[in-house]
């Protein structure tokens, strides 16, 4: 199918143009209407409500959004009846903006739900910064604005009761897919003339972002009860797919090879361009199934896999020399790898058959793969310091917004409200986010006053200008999430149409909204990069921190299964899943490093390595744990390799020790010898020993890191 139709269908079937059309109808809905009805300027407040507490509606379980959804409704009424109060007396209404940007910003202690609650409070403010009421007009205000938060509650909730699963398969199909272009990208490492560093940068940030849409329908899934623990239905199929594909991620993660000399070997055969298209196929055949579950249709498959495993099979035996045993072994290896592979495609095809196996008395397990937010005032509490990134963040903010409102008052003219909500837009956490919304938004902004100028000029005909300016609000709604630059442009034209309706002129307004955003950006650039910036190079050690913890948990699982020791499937894939989090958390801590000036940039070759090390070492040591568990590989070891093994986690607990001298001591116990007496097995010695090498390669590159 011809690629870019196809991405049209990935859209149009995405959670993100679901959320789109929602929060566009929602918002423009009560506008219309009481508009229709002689009572525009009430329909624009309810849509204000709607506005704001449709920022809290990100990806999530559906309590979790009904909760936060009720929190910021109540705050947004609470904000707007005390904004309107405080209006006749300009001092006070700007401490009031400087003092809650402050403490609501906060909130990101609780999570980045409760920090949209803030978010939404905070915008209430702004928006009425230039909006003066009469006292016994604010109450009023104030309850239209809490009648469009509980519209966009209710309208959220409804569609939610008609289509409760549509959010779960629409995150699951989506995460498939992603991992369907991890495969592809392992597929590059046996391409002839490939570049393996710019392979492995690739395969990083795909990790990233595979973990980002697992955790989001782990989120979906796991914490919602009606899910885990029906018996019957979608819901079932749903989490045993989900449980499925992230084993098959594995079977795809450690398949980890010497690529460079498997194409020293094996590169002018043409065999390793023939398993790359193979790897591709099963690509093809993975994002099919994905694209299926999303859109909620089913899926017959028209790939004959086995057949391309043949030809592979065919193409090895044709290699063989009897002068050379063992000289293809890594190629069947590869095979072996393959046909695992197109088993676990087989196993997440089940979810197209309506008689697949529940998974009864589970639900408390799934549970473990989730974290829970509490609510109290010691976490608030103990954020209260200067080493925390959330109590920096939130001084820059309040520095940030009172800059923007002194400016604004010297500056007369221009409009408070929109450069204290660019601000508020633009600041972020870490300077590179900062840096690079600053960019998009400034850039969106000139494009989209453009845009809608243009649009303004040469359409009279306020029908189709209503028209255009919702085909604007559903861009940029539905890519919010996807594409802030392309959001920001459609935005822009949208809001000058809306204002063009309100009677203002739009080359003035063009004029006063390209430079009251380029004032905010300014500022909010400027007290991210000189106030308590946030570089990323600080934070590293305690990625690299996470990723050694996470690995030696990992190395100790793997020393319990070869002697013996029993180990719970349900332990290691929690072992596996805390690997798999930290080494995406450490990419992309590292991409945003890249990200920032050159100068605060540290030693960003050699964290590359060790982001690659232990993508390798997180990769052999699942390949054996998994086959042992799985009862392919029956551990039967000497001493000597159940030495090499400690001796690679004494290596991993060095650099640990390393990175954080607080670190306690640990005195490693001479591991078990297996029972009946062992038997060298020289293909698991070669591995063990393999993965020892790594592990000192990661202690030597962790020294170079501290220098």
């Amino acid at each position: 199918m011809n690629e870019r139709v196809r991405s049209f269908q990935y859209f149009f079937t995405s959670q993100e143009f679901s959320d789109g059309l929602r929060t566009t109808l929602s918002i423009l809905l009560p506008g219309l209407v009481l508009g229709l009805l002689g009572h525009l300027t009430e329909g624009l407040t309810v849509s204000l409500g709607a506005v704001c507490v449709s920022l809290t509606d990100t990806p999530g379980p559906v309590v979790h959004k009904r909760n936060g959804m009720l929190a910021a409704t109540c705050l947004i009424g609470l904000m707007a009846a005390i904004t309107g109060f405080l209006h006749p007396y300009p001092w006070l209404l700007s401490l009031e903006v400087v003092l809650c940007s402050f403490a609501f910003t906060m909130l990101l202690v609780y999570g980045n739900r409760a920090g949209a609650v803030g978010t939404a409070g905070l915008l209430v403010i702004i928006l009425m910064l230039e909006r003066p009421l009469k006292p016994e007009e604010v109450l009023p205000y104030a309850g239209m604005v809490v009648a469009g938060g509980l519209w966009y509650l209710s309208v959220t909730m409804l569609l939610y009761t008609l289509r409760p699963y549509r959010p779960a398969q629409q995150a699951l199909g989506d995460c498939i897919r992603t991992i369907a272009d991890f495969l592809r990208l392992k597929a590059e490492f046996y391409r002839t003339g490939t570049n393996l560093e710019a392979d492995y940068r690739r395969l990083v940030t795909q990790q990233v972002t595979v973990s980002e849409k697992q955790d989001a329908v782990r989120e979906l899934l796991f914490k919602t009860r009606q899910t885990i623990k029906e018996s019957t239905g979608t819901g079932r199929r749903l989490v045993l797919t989900f449980v499925d594909v992230v084993d098959l991620y594995e079977q795809i993660t450690i398949t980890y090879h010497d690529y460079a000399a498997l194409h020293q070997r094996f590169e002018a055969t043409g065999v390793l361009d023939l398993i790359a298209r193979e790897i591709e196929e099963h690509a093809a055949e993975l994002e099919n199934i994905g694209f299926a579950i999303q859109a909620n249709h089913g899926y017959t498959s028209r790939r004959n896999l086995l057949a391309g495993l043949e030809k592979i099979k065919a193409r090895i035996d044709t290699l063989e020399d009897p002068a050379r045993p063992g000289h293809t072994l890594m190629l069947k290896k590869i095979l072996v790898n393959l046909r695992n592979l197109s088993q676990r495609l087989q196993d997440i095809r089940a979810y197209f058959d309506a008689n697949a196996p529940a998974p009864s008395g589970r639900e408390l397990e799934f549970g473990r793969f989730v974290g829970h937010q509490s609510f109290d005032l010691k976490q608030l509490r103990d954020h209260l310091t200067l080493q925390s990134g959330i109590f920096r963040h939130s001084v820059r903010m309040f520095v940030a917004c009172s800059v923007g409102l002194l400016l604004t008052r010297v500056l007369s003219g221009h409009h408070s409200y929109w450069v204290i909500m660019t601000i508020t837009y633009m600041l972020k956490p870490a300077f590179s986010l900062t840096k690079e919304r600053n960019v998009q938004r400034v850039l969106g902004t000139l494009a989209g006053g453009a845009l809608g100028a243009a649009v303004l000029w040469l359409i009279p005909d306020h029908r189709i200008l209503l028209g255009l300016m919702v085909l604007f609000m559903l861009i940029s709604y539905s890519l919010v999430r996807i594409n802030y630059l392309v959001t920001v442009t459609f935005m822009t034209p949208f809001i000058l149409i809306l204002f063009s309706f309100l009677g203002l002129g739009y080359v003035q307004v063009v004029e006063e909204r390209v430079f009251d955003t380029v004032l905010g950006c300014l500022i909010a650039f400027s007290t991210g990069y000189l106030l308590f910036p946030n570089w990323e190079s600080g934070q590293l050690h305690d990625y690299l921190k996470a990723v050694l913890r996470a690995n030696l948990h990992y190395l100790r699982t793997l020393q319990e299964t070869l002697t013996g020791s029993p180990v719970a499937l349900l332990d290691y894939k929690l072992a596996r899943k805390d690997v798999y989090v930290s080494s995406a958390n450490l990419g992309a801590a590292f991409q945003r490093m890249m990200s920032e000036p050159r100068a605060k940039q540290h030693r960003p070759t050699e964290v590359h390595e060790f982001v690659v090390l232990n993508h390798i070492l997180s990769s052999n040591v699942a390949a054996i744990t998994s086959a042992v568990l799985a009862g392919e590989l029956e551990p039967r070891l000497p001493l000597a390799s159940l030495k090499a093994l400690r001796q690679a986690q004494q290596a991993l607990h060095r650099s640990l020790r390393r990175l954080d001298p607080q670190e306690p001591e640990t005195t490693p116990t001479e591991p078990a010898v297996p029972t009946p007496p062992a038997v060298p097995d020289a293909q698991l010695i070669e591995q063990l020993e393999f993965i020892q090498k790594v592990s000192s390669d990661i202690n030597k590159v962790t020294e170079a890191v501290l220098k």
